[in-house]
């Protein structure tokens, strides 16, 4: 079976816990997910199942949703609460008016310090291996995509946002820098996700109880069959083709497979994004 399996992942569980769990059930392998959450957190985890991994790429572009409870008052060295302490600031003023305003004010995006303890790799070795050794390294920086935050509560030590961010935002991160620009120390205490793409938490199950969602409905993109012989040499051999219905994304099929997936070049044109080649059962 190809196609995508949502699950609320439970606290304790790594990402990797997640899929080897969903791959013993289902005995295989081929097993990706989009987008990993740390043990701490808690909530929406898109996996891909079989020929589902060769869309890995397109479902990780997709935005995220949040929502995190954050310490007020110490920082930690993991940026959560997991962390050891590296700062503290018990006498502290924070009113409720200052904090919707520094939070606003990471909108629409800003350029973000990747966390010390991550997975990303620098000069071809994890960070938190780094980190773990001692060593010190220039932690790589990128842009981040804001789309909406919002203050859900306070109460003077602790408080709850929403946020919807873009692919590779690390909540973790924007907390921490919430706090240092309000030179005060913050900490992740939880942390939800709650939307990737389209697919929204409550749709999820858990890894016991879970649907597999085919291939045909888990891509939300115009689908068209070829018909033509011409057109269908040039999407088997990835060449350009024209565009499409003034479309960004087309998904190509003949006979029940899918070929490739073609996204806009340019104004009269569109290229092979991604050669799939699998039967696309509905």
């Amino acid at each position: 079976m190809d196609g995508i399996i949502l699950i609320n992942k439970e606290k304790g569980f790594t990402s990797r816990d997640v899929v080897n769990i969903i791959s013993k059930k289902l005995n295989t392998r081929k097993i990706g997910h989009t987008g990993t959450l740390d043990p701490l957190a808690t909530g929406l985890m898109v996996l891909c199942v079989n020929n589902g991994c060769k869309l890995v790429e397109m479902l990780t572009s997709h935005d995220k949703d949040y929502i995190a409870k954050v310490r007020v008052g110490f920082q930690t060295d993991t940026y959560d609460i997991t962390g050891k302490i590296i700062n503290e600031k018990r006498n502290f003023s924070l009113d409720k008016e200052t904090l919707e305003n520094c939070l606003k004010s990471f909108l629409p995006g800003y350029e973000q310090t990747v966390p010390f303890y991550s997975s990303i790799k620098v000069n071809g070795q994890k960070l938190y291996k780094y980190a773990r050794n001692g060593e010190e390294i220039i932690l790589p920086k990128r842009m981040v995509e804001i789309k909406e935050i919002k203050l859900l509560s306070y109460n003077g030590e602790s408080f709850t946002f929403f946020v919807s961010v873009s692919k590779g935002t690390y909540i973790r991160s924007l907390i921490n820098d919430i706090g240092q620009k309000l030179d005060i120390p913050m900490t992740m205490e939880e942390l939800t996700r709650t939307r990737v793409g389209k697919y929204k938490l409550e749709e999820a199950g858990s890894v016991e109880s879970f649907n597999i969602i085919s291939l045909a409905n888990a891509l939300d993109i115009l689908k068209r069959e070829v018909k033509d012989d011409i057109l269908l040499k040039k999407i088997v051999n990835g060449a350009l083709i024209k565009s499409i219905d003034n479309c960004d994304k087309v998904l190509f099929t003949k006979n029940g497979e899918a070929l490739a997936i073609y996204i806009k070049n340019d104004e009269k044109t569109m290229r092979c994004y991604k050669n799939l080649s699998f039967k696309f059962v509905k």
